[in-house]
């Protein structure tokens, strides 16, 4: 049983670490949701591309702390902190590589014919620079503690009861901070943002992610469902009583 255990943390953790590695990379695009599905331009619709995947990460997060408590929700969004550190500087330290001479004279052109430079365009795209990482780590960090906790604390206040509640209430508070204090300190701080516009983006990725929880719950309850049935009655109930007992930070 304990190799379940073991099992179980392992790929949510894995699923955890990758979706949200992949959500910081992406980030760097804000694309207009507008556009995509065809509404007015006059309303809100630009959003981070490392939005559309989140939900997956805060969804994960609800099911490790529901099975592993605010310590293995903490272990693993510590490393992925990490792991988003190393990725970081891995991709910026590739971007100072002198570009070979053929590379650059095979892709000179565009698809139109227009002159082309691929070495700045992997700048451009993969130079995140200091203001990135710091805001993604920055939020990334607040919001993990503040879901972890507010998800005991309502586990606690419930006693046990309300999945539902616990899962979307600490996310629609953690996403409050993290959809506005990666976007001030990524792109005002250390960009070349506006407030006003860090303040309209920020307002409809949390909006998604806000609808997103909402709209997700039946999943959370299908990954519960699975994952007691993977374990079995006993030792579902084991690993939530260790759980909800779990108070370390």
């Amino acid at each position: 049983m304990a190799k379940k255990k073991q099992q179980l943390y392992l790929v949510l953790s894995g699923i955890f670490i990758v979706n949200a590695l992949l959500a910081e990379i992406i980030g760097v695009k804000i694309f207009s949701a507008n556009a995509l599905f065809g509404l007015p331009p006059t309303l809100p619709g630009d959003l981070t591309a490392g939005v559309l995947i989140w939900p997956v990460v805060f969804i994960t997060t609800d099911i490790i702390n529901e099975y592993f408590g605010k310590a293995g929700v903490l272990r693993v969004s510590f490393l992925t902190m990490g792991l988003i550190l190393y990725a970081f500087f891995i991709i910026l330290a590739t971007t100072y590589l002198p570009p070979a001479k053929f590379w650059l004279e095979v892709n000179g052109t565009d698809a139109q014919g227009r002159p082309f430079d691929i070495d700045f365009a992997y700048q451009s795209i993969f130079r995140q620079g200091l203001g990135i990482i710091t805001g993604s780590i920055v939020a990334f960090g607040i919001g993990q503690v503040l879901d972890a906790t507010i998800f005991a604390w309502l586990r606690r206040l419930t006693k046990g009861r309300y999945v539902w509640l616990r899962a979307t209430g600490s996310t629609l508070v953690s996403q409050l901070v993290d959809s506005f204090v990666v976007l001030y300190v990524a792109f005002y701080l250390f960009g070349n943002w506006s407030f006003a516009q860090v303040l309209r983006v920020a307002n409809t990725n949390y909006w998604y992610k806000f609808a997103a929880a909402i709209l997700l719950t039946p999943v959370l309850y299908l990954a519960h469902s699975l994952i007691d049935r993977y374990l079995g009655q006993e030792k579902t109930e084991e690993l939530q009583e260790e759980a909800a007992a779990d108070v370390s930070v």
